[in-house]
């Protein structure tokens, strides 16, 4: 499913140009990708679609698709309390990534909420660091905002390349 992701943001820069899902679902297939893959990511594009758009009306709650709320707005001196669901599905790199987005300022509390409500709806037992990372950039995507140069660097690092000194 994140290669199809992948995909997509890469090449529809913004979300409104994007095509509507059928006949992305025809362009993915057309592509190669396995049809399975296109399907999970469809499913969870719109999910992220549905989450958006009710986080950009600040009248209507977006709609989770796991057993939390989502809040759109937060006053500046609250604080997230995790669930023991969203623990468990994201662990503590994830946890701490976003915490760490959070507080350089680059992770609004609305985006964080529909990065949290995405991430909580992938399949997997365990959400590793690096989808999150891809989450995160489709968020951006959807809300119609491109990540400033900082956070593009923080979310395509790869640790793996780096050396220790």
């Amino acid at each position: 499913m994140f290669e199809v992701l992948v995909y997509v943001y890469e090449n529809y820069w913004r979300g409104d140009a994007c095509p509507e899902l059928p006949q992305l679902e025809r362009k993915l297939s057309a592509i190669g990708f396995d049809a399975d893959e296109i399907r999970a990511a469809l499913l969870w594009l719109d999910g992220l679609n549905l989450a958006a758009q009710s986080t950009l009306c600040l009248d209507a709650p977006a709609v989770p698709d796991h057993d939390s709320t989502l809040s759109v707005s937060q006053s500046p001196g609250s604080m997230r309390v995790y669930s023991v669901a969203e623990q468990n599905h994201l662990g503590a790199d994830c946890l701490g990534f976003v915490s760490f987005l959070e507080s350089a300022g680059v992770l609004p509390p609305p985006m964080r909420e529909v990065v949290l409500d995405r991430a909580m709806a992938v399949p997997d037992e365990q959400v590793a660091l690096d989808d999150l990372k891809i989450i995160i950039l489709m968020v951006y995507w959807s809300f119609g905002e491109e990540p400033d140069a900082l956070v593009l660097d923080v979310l395509y690092d790869d640790s793996t390349e780096r050396l220790a000194h």
